[in-house]
C-alpha cells in the first residue's frame, strides 16, 4: 500500500473513522435522573453496531485501502472502494434513524425514567456526526479538488548552492543546474517544462537522455511499459518522480515505492 497515493479526503474519512471508534464507547441513550453506570454504550445495541459503528469503520478501511492499493481488486465488477463508499452513507443514514429511537423502543428504565423515553446520548450524537463527516469524504473526495490533494507532503527540493560552490551531479534528485558559457541557462534546467529549448540550440540527441526529476501540474496516469492502457498509478501533483527513460514524446517515470511505468501526457511539466 502507497501511504503516498492517500489523498487529503481520506485523511478526513481516516479522522472521521477515529471519531466514531471512541463514540463507540460512550453513551447510547441519556435519562434524567439515571445513574452513569446503567447508561450503556454503543456496543450494547445490535443494530447500532452493526448498522453504524462497523458499518461506518469497514467503510472507512475499504475506501482507505483501494485508494493506496495500485490496482483495486473488483467484486462482482465494482471496485472495492465503491463498496465502502456505500457502507459510509449506510452508517450515516443508520446513526440518524437511531437519532430518534436511541433505545431501540425498549424504555425499560423504571428508575428515574420520563414519560417521553429516552433521548440520545453523546456516543449516538457524535457517531452521527462522524459518519456523516465520513459519508461526505468519501463521496466528495473524487469531486472536490481540495480534497484530492496529496495527504503526505512531497520532499521540498534542497536549497540552491552558495555561489562558487561547486554542483554536484550523478543519478538523484535534486540535479545540478546546469549552466552554460556566460552563465545562460541550459535546456533542461530547473523551472522550464520538458522539451523546452532556448533559440539557435540544437536539440539534444536521445543517447544523452539522464534520469530526472519532474512534478506534473495535473494529475496524470501512468500506464504499463508493455503498452496496456490500464493505468497502473496516477501521478499527482505536488511530488516528485524520477524519469529514467524517455520513449518519444512520453517518459519512462518512477514512483517513491518503486513502480516504473509510461507517462504519455509529458506537456507542462516541472523539472527538478
Amino acid at each position: 500500500m502507497n501511504i503516498r497515493s492517500l489523498t487529503r479526503g481520506d485523511g478526513v474519512l481516516i479522522g472521521a473513522a477515529v471519531l466514531l471508534f471512541i463514540a463507540s464507547f460512550l453513551d447510547l441513550y441519556s435519562i434524567d435522573g439515571a445513574p452513569d453506570d446503567v447508561i450503556p454504550s454503543l456496543w450494547s445495541s445490535g443494530p447500532v453496531v452493526l448498522g453504524v459503528v462497523l458499518a461506518g469503520l469497514i467503510g472507512a478501511a475499504l475506501v482507505v485501502v483501494s485508494r493506496g492499493l495500485p490496482q483495486p481488486p473488483k467484486v462482482a465488477g465494482l471496485d472495492l472502494g465503491q463498496f465502502g463508499v456505500a457502507f459510509t452513507v449506510f452508517a450515516a443514514w443508520s446513526a440518524l434513524g437511531n437519532i430518534f429511537d436511541p433505545a431501540g423502543g425498549a424504555n425499560n428504565v423504571t428508575s428515574g425514567s420520563s414519560t417521553d423515553g429516552p433521548d440520545a446520548g453523546i456516543g449516538l450524537i457524535l457517531a452521527l456526526v462522524a459518519t456523516l463527516v465520513m459519508a461526505a469524504a468519501a463521496v466528495a473526495t473524487p469531486l472536490v479538488p481540495a480534497l484530492k490533494g496529496s495527504l503526505v507532503p512531497a520532499a521540498r527540493p534542497a536549497a540552491p548552492q552558495p555561489y562558487g560552490a561547486q554542483p554536484s551531479g550523478g543519478y538523484g534528485y535534486p540535479g545540478a543546474q546546469q549552466s552554460g558559457f556566460g552563465g545562460q541557462p541550459q535546456p533542461g534546467q530547473p523551472g522550464q517544462p520538458f522539451g523546452s529549448q532556448q533559440p539557435g540550440q540544437p536539440a539534444a540527441p536521445a543517447a544523452d537522455f539522464s534520469p530526472f526529476w519532474f512534478a506534473v501540474p495535473v494529475p496524470r496516469p501512468l500506464f504499463p511499459e508493455d503498452g496496456s492502457q490500464t493505468p497502473i498509478a496516477e501521478l499527482a501533483p505536488g511530488t516528485w518522480y524520477l524519469a529514467v527513460e524517455q520513449r518519444g514524446p512520453a517518459l519512462v517515470a518512477q514512483t517513491q515505492d518503486g513502480r516504473r511505468g509510461v507517462l504519455q501526457d509529458t506537456s507542462g511539466i516541472q523539472r527538478g
